[in-house]
């Protein structure tokens, strides 16, 4: 009864079809615990980007640099390497009292400030970047609406617009909507790898200017949900635009170290921004964001990220400090996570074979694993999916029959969301439906992650598999 008064919430739009799912997912789980018989063993839960709830393990040294900062007496154990033990007394010394308990400054360590900005400039070819312009808290998400609050401003008479993909993870359209942002979408062309075009972006801001003050343009490269990757010709371009129509870009560059299609490369925002000429390159702003949750890392439970911001006037950037200041400290564990992330081992260092080791074998399982889905999928009757060259998720395209449709307008649900939901009660498989993401009205879609153990990504497309074509019979 519970579940069914969940699904009319649905309908009346009081609650997402993703906490349902996600509920639901649960409650399966609890379900064959307690005893239930069900054709599957167990849920097996491709919903959310979290590498280590896929299996994936930890970086050993991540986590042996962290066990010695919680537990300094491990210092003296022969066992740790001699690297890890270095690393972590130089980051106890940066706390007061030689404790990760104690605060630290409300906009992070110097010590993890001046290692990633060392690491930006490393990462640009030598484009300078100064710690005073790096702000840590906790993940990049916390940073990014520090952001917003900064750039939207409620009072004014005609509300403050950001420009945003389409489509877009769910969780930064809620935070538009609390802050009182007018939602300006521009839709990602599919058709075309999930391309961002300058023509698109023009359309939606001369649109948008009737009703409200285009501020910002926000951008996710590579993307998510559907795991494109600009070329440096395309950064160009946007950059161009943000020029000449005065908008901050919001530049969300998580998964820059996520990229595995054939000849891709990662550009950042502010190299290419750097390289564009004095005119637009020390005017045009910019604010980019990284975080320690994506990439081979992977430690979405230590809370840790940064804002680089870039040519911000000096009046705002005074104020943005003010507001990053406003909150507690960051948490101890991510900046430590964000030393780590950002200057790793190197080549002579005593935990540089194994760290190589894994971080390959992380790297090897993903593109493994998006080969295969993409083999699978390809199979499949009325699913179609763009190449997949980076980031955490594939995002295929779902082609329902029209009496499916029907059978999803009877229930006033979505048809994706319907689909997930059947999927998962009938397999276990948990993934997510193309209508969190503000995809393009009679299009649909369901996003799956790819950072799973082989073994286990291989039972979740045969679960696929199997029920997708059941599906698809029984509706045609």
């Amino acid at each position: 009864m519970a579940f069914l008064k969940e699904l009319s919430l649905v309908k009346n739009n009081f609650l997402s079809g993703i906490d349902v799912l996600s509920r639901r997912a649960a409650q399966i789980s609890a379900e064959i615990q307690q005893g239930e018989r069900r054709s599957y063993n167990e849920v097996l839960d491709l919903s959310s980007g979290d590498l280590h709830r896929g299996g994936i393990k930890p970086i050993t040294f991540v986590r042996q640099v962290l066990a010695a900062c919680f537990y300094p007496a491990l210092l003296e154990d022969d066992s740790l390497p001699l690297d890890v033990k270095q690393r972590a007394e130089s980051l106890l010394r940066e706390c007061d009292g030689g404790s990760v308990g104690s605060y630290t400054d409300s906009s992070g360590m110097a010590k993890v400030k001046r290692c990633v900005s060392q690491f930006i400039t490393s990462r640009d070819g030598g484009v300078p970047s100064s710690p005073d312009n790096i702000f840590i808290k906790s993940g990049s998400q916390t940073a990014l609406m520090i952001m917003l609050k900064l750039l939207i401003r409620s009072t004014d008479s005609c509300r403050t617009g950001v420009l945003i993909p389409v489509p877009t993870y769910a969780s930064f359209s809620l935070a538009l909507e609390e802050q009182g942002a007018a939602i300006i979408p521009y839709y990602l062309c599919e058709e075309q790898g999930w391309m961002l075009q300058v023509e698109e972006l023009r359309r939606a801001l001369q649109s948008a200017r009737k009703t409200c003050n285009p501020a910002a343009l926000y951008i996710c490269n590579p993307g998510n949900p559907t795991g494109h990757i600009q070329s440096r010709k395309s950064i160009e371009e946007v950059i161009r635009f943000a020029a000449e129509e005065k908008l901050v870009i919001l530049a969300d560059e998580v998964y820059q170290s996520c990229v595995y299609g054939d000849n891709t490369e990662f550009y950042s925002y502010k190299k290419v921004l750097s390289e564009m000429g004095s005119t637009i390159s020390s005017t045009v702003e910019l604010a980019s964001f990284h975080s320690v949750s994506k990439g081979f890392m992977g430690e979405c439970g230590f809370r840790g990220g940064y804002v680089e911001l870039v040519n911000i006037d000096p009046e705002v950037k005074e104020h943005a400090s003010r507001l990053f200041s406003t909150r507690s400290c960051p948490p101890v564990v991510g900046q430590i996570a964000l030393d780590l992330m950002t200057d790793p081992p190197k080549p002579g260092d005593p935990s540089f074979p194994t760290f190589s080791e894994e971080v390959q074998s992380i790297k090897n399982t993903i593109c493994k694993n998006t080969g295969r889905i993409q083999e699978v999928i390809s199979e499949l009757p009325g699913v179609s999916c763009q190449p997949l060259k980076a980031g955490f998720f594939i995002f295929p395209s779902l082609y329902f029959p029209p009496k499916a449709i029907k059978w999803a307008e009877k229930r006033e649900m979505e048809p994706d969301f319907l689909y997930c939901l059947h999927l998962l009660e009938e397999t276990g498989l948990h993934a997510r439906p193309g209508c969190e993401y503000r995809q393009r009205e009679d299009s649909h879609h369901i996003r799956l992650f790819v950072g799973t153990r082989e073994n286990v990504m291989e039972d979740a497309l045969q679960r696929l598999k199997t029920f997708h074509v059941r599906f698809m019979k029984e509706f045609s």
